[in-house]
C-alpha cells in the first residue's frame, strides 16, 4: 500500500468512525468530522498533510501525491 492510499483510507475510516460515534455516543463527535474535513481542505491548498508526514516517518513508501 502506498502513502496516498493509506492517507485516503485513514481519512475515510475516521469519517465513518466519527459518524458512528455521533449516532451511538454524542453529537459532539461531529466536531471530529469537521476537523477531518478542514484538514483535507488545508491539505488540498497547501499540499502538507500531517497524517502523510507521520505515515512516512513510520516507513510507508510514498506514492505520487505526497512526495
Amino acid at each position: 500500500m502506498t502513502l496516498d492510499k493509506a492517507v485516503l483510507s485513514f481519512a475515510g475510516f475516521m469519517v465513518l468512525l466519527s459518524i458512528l460515534l455521533t449516532l451511538i455516543v454524542s453529537q459532539w463527535w461531529l466536531l471530529l468530522t469537521a476537523f477531518i474535513g478542514l484538514n483535507l481542505l488545508q491539505t488540498g491548498f497547501t499540499g502538507i498533510c500531517p497524517a502523510a508526514f507521520v505515515l512516512k516517518k513510520l516507513g510507508m513508501k510514498p506514492g505520487c501525491a505526497f512526495n
